[in-house]
């Protein structure tokens, strides 16, 4: 990414140009380069960019960001990478466990094959129900998080801002991650017993 200040713009047509912070000659800007901004754009501004060639041969801005934008984005990426790594820990620790004591590595193998799955259809129903076409049943987002995908699926709620507001979508899937979270308190602390317990009640049911 580059940078420079915003010394033109042109609010009614929509461009103006950067002065690169490295010197060189002013850079073509239109609305259209930026990929994310909470405001419009005003003389000042320190912009982000990268550089690339128009139909016409020139040289101008594109994947443009106001630079408190891009400081913002850097710290939901954060938050982000801070969340999914207190949510994982416990599985991870439980996982290491369970592959130490059993000498089975299937969580281990599990968890990260089907989270980037998972993560794979979040991304796929997004871009469906962007363009308006037949979307994944909620039960398989579902299911695929239950198998162990559900650390995929926070990321890509987070990231892609799908599936992150709905009510009952939510309730079933925070149940899915306080199942799986229970599951590994239980076998480093209670030895298993609950799981035990349950399996025992499952076959005299």
């Amino acid at each position: 990414m580059r940078k420079g200040k915003l010394t033109v713009w042109k609010e009614d047509r929509g461009f103006g140009f950067i002065q690169p912070s490295d010197g060189g000659r002013d850079v073509f800007l239109h609305i259209t380069a930026f990929k994310k901004a909470n405001r419009r754009p005003k003389v000042g501004d320190v912009i982000q960019y990268q550089l690339t060639v128009d139909k016409n041969g020139k040289v101008c801005a594109c994947n443009a960001v106001i630079e408190e934008v891009a400081y913002q984005l850097e710290l939901i990426s954060s938050s982000l990478v801070l969340k999914g790594m207190l949510l994982s820990l416990l599985p991870l620790w439980g996982s290491i466990s369970f592959a130490l004591t059993t000498s089975n590595p299937i969580p281990l193998i599990l968890y990260p094959a089907m989270s980037l799955l998972t993560f794979v259809l979040y991304a796929d129903d997004k871009s469906r129900a962007i363009k308006g076409q037949w979307r994944t049943r909620e039960a398989t987002l579902h299911l695929c998080e239950l198998i162990g995908g559900w650390l995929g699926a926070f990321i890509a709620q987070q990231k892609l801002r799908h599936k992150s507001s709905k009510v009952s979508y939510q309730v079933v899937f925070w149940v899915i991650v306080a199942a799986h979270i229970v599951i590994w308190v239980d076998w480093l602390f209670m030895g298993g017993t609950l799981i035990n317990q349950f399996l025992i009640s499952i076959s005299r049911g």
